[in-house]
Parts: structure tokens; sequence; C-alpha cells
């Protein structure tokens, strides 16, 4: 809990201190950590950097077009975050790809097998790996903390919507840190943390305008206001304002409608 409160208070000074020191023509970069490596972007490319047992690096380059660009009705507010959303996952499959595929490569090599036959499993593996994470997703924090909810409603007898959405998101907020902090023990999982924590380092390095060193980017926090794991917290406070204004008594509307307002929630957050 104690960590929770320090995460929380660092996130409200680093966000606001951006907020105010930021300028119009500031580049914004970012990332996402991925299987022994990160994937770094601007907002006209992006790279991924991925390491190999040997120590050699192997780096992926493109140029990046945004959503906006392509369709102007993704410039409006809402429909805009939407498509920042749906861009950022497109791009962090492609560099989840590529990652795996370097490491399902070095697996089949020692195995004998053919770099075609590691891409081929590489991506039956990550379209399954994305069905069975948005099913256990929508399991652990749509229904789980609804099914929660209902259940200490029904033994109180409450009728607010803004407390039943409340105590809702409450559980959604719990499962959340209480799985992040479960997988953290796996350590699989714990190097992914630690490539996350490093690409943190490494915005704040190019926000300093420092040079892009290990010895510059290593003093810095691996705490960051824009990172996604604090936009989900976002996203987790203002479902609770968005479910409060459509309000449905059966068990089956709310879920169905959670799920179906997810993409407004996202947009508006």
């Amino acid at each position: 809990m104690k960590a929770l409160f320090l995460y929380i208070r660092h996130f409200a000074l680093t966000a606001t201190n951006w907020a105010l020191n930021s300028s119009d023509d500031e580049i914004l970069v970012g990332g996402q950590a991925v299987i022994e490596g990160v994937m770094m972007r601007s907002p006209k490319g992006y790279s991924v950097a991925v390491r190999r047992q040997d120590g050699t690096v192997r780096v992926l380059k493109d140029a990046l077009q945004t959503a906006g660009e392509r369709w102007k009705a993704l410039k409006l507010p809402i429909l805009r975050g939407v498509g920042v959303l749906g861009q950022a996952l497109v791009l962090g499959i492609k560099a989840l790809r590529f990652s795996a595929e370097e490491a399902l490569a070095e697996e089949g090599a020692k195995e004998g097998k053919q770099p075609a036959d590691a891409q081929k499993t590489s991506s039956l593996l990550i379209a399954g790996n994305l069905v069975l994470a948005l099913g256990v997703n929508v399991l652990m924090f749509v229904v789980l903390p609804l099914v929660l909810t209902r259940l200490i409603q029904n033994q109180v007898g409450f009728h607010s919507s803004i407390l039943f959405n409340s105590i809702d998101g409450l559980f959604r907020v719990i499962v959340f840190v209480g799985f992040l902090y479960a997988v953290s023990w796996m350590k699989d999982m714990n190097r992914v943390f630690q490539y996350h924590g490093a690409e943190h380092k490494t915005v704040y390095n190019f926000e300093a305008r420092e040079k892009l060193h290990v010895d510059n980017a290593s003093k810095y926090s691996t705490l960051h206001p824009r990172c996604g794991t604090s936009f989900l917290l976002v996203v987790m406070i203002v479902s609770i304002l968005v479910f409060s204004s459509v309000q449905f008594t059966s068990f089956g509307a709310k879920l169905l409608s959670r799920i179906v307002l997810l993409p407004l929630v996202a947009g508006i957050s």
C-alpha cells in the first residue's frame, strides 16, 4: 500500500511538472517493452531493438503515419483518443511479433528448424496469445469486479448507480494492481518490467536533451507520467463516470454495456 501511495504521489508531481514545462514544439517519444528488447516511437517513426543471446542487437526501423493523418475524422476529440490507442495497439503487436520472431529464430536454429517455420510459429503464437489475453482481461477486469460488486449490492441493498460503479471501479483497480504485483514474481515478466523501466529512463534522458548514453539514462527514475500503465489507471477512473451515466438493472446488460463502451472510455481518457 505504501508503494502504491508513493507511485501515485510521484505520478501526480511528475505529470504536473511535465505539463507546465512542455512546449508545443517538443517531440514526444514513448515506447514499450518487448521480449528481450524495447520499442521506441516518435510522431513520425519507430524502432525496435532486441538483444539476442549472443549479445548482438537486432534493430527494426520504419516511418510512421498517425491515424489522424490517414483519416481526418480521427482528429476530432474522443475519436482522436480511440485512433491513437488503436494505432498504439497495432504498433505494439508489430514490435512484439518482431521480438518473438527473433527469440523463436534462435530457438529454431538450435533445433534445426528453418526461419520460415519459426516465423509461422510466432504468428500463430501471438494470435493465440492475443485471443487468450483478451478473454482473460474481460474476465479479470470486467466480469470479476462486476460480480463482486453485485454480490455486495445484494447483501447491503443499495441502489445508487454512482456508488455501484465506484465500488466496481475500486475492484478493478485492486485487481489490476494485484495482477501486476503477482506477475512481477515471474522471472520472464520481471525481465520485461526491467526493459520497461529502461525505456522510461531513456525517455527522460531524451526529454532532458542530454546525450543518449547508458550513464545519463541510469540516473533517471523508472516511473514516467506518460506511462501506459498510468493511462490504464486513468481509464478506470473515467469508466466510473461513463458507466454511471448509462444505467442498467440486469447483470447481463451491465456487462454488455461495459464492453461496448470501452472505446468511448478510452477515447475520453
